[in-house]
Formats: C-alpha cells, structure tokens, sequence
C-alpha cells in the first residue's frame, strides 16, 4: 500500500490540489480566529459559566484542521520531490 496518496496523480492535478486545500486551509483559520474571537468576547462579557458551548468550535476545530495540513504537507512534499 502507497504511503503518499499523491503519487499517481498528473502535475496538473497536484497544482489544483494543493490551491484547493491552501484556499480551505486559509478558510478553517479565519474561521477559528473568529470562533476563538466570538469565545473569548463571552467568556469576558458572560462568564465562563454560561458561555461554555462557545468554547466547543475553539476544541473541535483543531481536530478538523489536522488531517487537513497532514494532507497538504504530503501534497507539498510530493510537489517537491517533482520539481514543480
């Protein structure tokens, strides 16, 4: 079994890989800035008693984002090792 997934891609498809998972990378952080923005507004203005489910995108969101940049590290190695 191939330990990269990218190696049977064309050139062509890489590239467009590797643009799509930049532009969702970019998007899961501005969107965890934000959350983690959101979470500690309330935890100020609330308490942490009462805004405690705002603290759940600030926990999930990381989960989310990992085998994202695992992808895209795979993606970029395999770049690289073609000289793209």
């Amino acid at each position: 079994m191939n330990k990269n997934i990218y190696e049977n891609f064309t050139d062509a498809k890489l590239i467009k890989t590797r643009n799509l998972l930049k532009g969702i990378a970019i998007g899961f952080g501005v969107i965890f800035i934000l959350a983690l923005a959101v979470s500690i507004y309330l935890i100020a203005s609330k308490g942490l008693k009462e805004s405690i489910a705002a603290l759940i995108p600030v926990f999930s969101l990381p989960i989310v984002f990992t085998p994202l940049l695992i992808n895209f590290s795979l993606l970029n190695k395999e770049i690289k090792c073609r000289n793209l």
